[in-house]
């Protein structure tokens, strides 16, 4: 991912309950649990709102996190015992908090394979 200026947020901050992130080309609104640290956010709700006006979401998860569950479902009966875990609009990242992942997204929208991982909101 290239680390143009159109890159680097133009806005962001609180409008309860979203901690929002505007960019040049997107809207990144994200929903974390209360007094979580931004940085340290490895799984979040985003509502994205891109510049035609269209809207999206998705679910983003830390690859620790993902590895966290799996292993909190061993020897349950969810996900199999936490043998596989699937979510139809998941976006698994590396790295926690919302810098991190606003970047992967702004790549994501860049590199034309957003709207293969985020499901559009269809609003009638």
């Amino acid at each position: 991912m290239s680390r143009s200026t159109s890159s680097e947020p133009i806005e962001r901050g609180w409008d309860e309950p979203w901690y929002r992130v505007r960019m040049a080309g997107f809207q990144a609104s994200f929903l974390p649990s209360d007094g979580e640290d931004l940085d340290e956010v490895c799984n979040v709700d985003v509502f994205m709102t891109l510049r035609d006006g269209s809207c999206w979401t998705a679910t983003v998860f830390t690859v620790a996190e993902v590895e966290r569950l799996m292993k909190l479902w061993a020897g349950t009966d969810e996900a199999l015992g936490g043998r596989y875990f699937w979510v139809s609009d998941g976006l698994i990242v590396r790295d926690p908090g919302f810098d991190s992942m606003t970047g992967v997204i702004a790549g994501l929208i860049e590199n034309g394979e957003f709207s293969e991982i985020f499901q559009r909101v269809i609003n009638d």
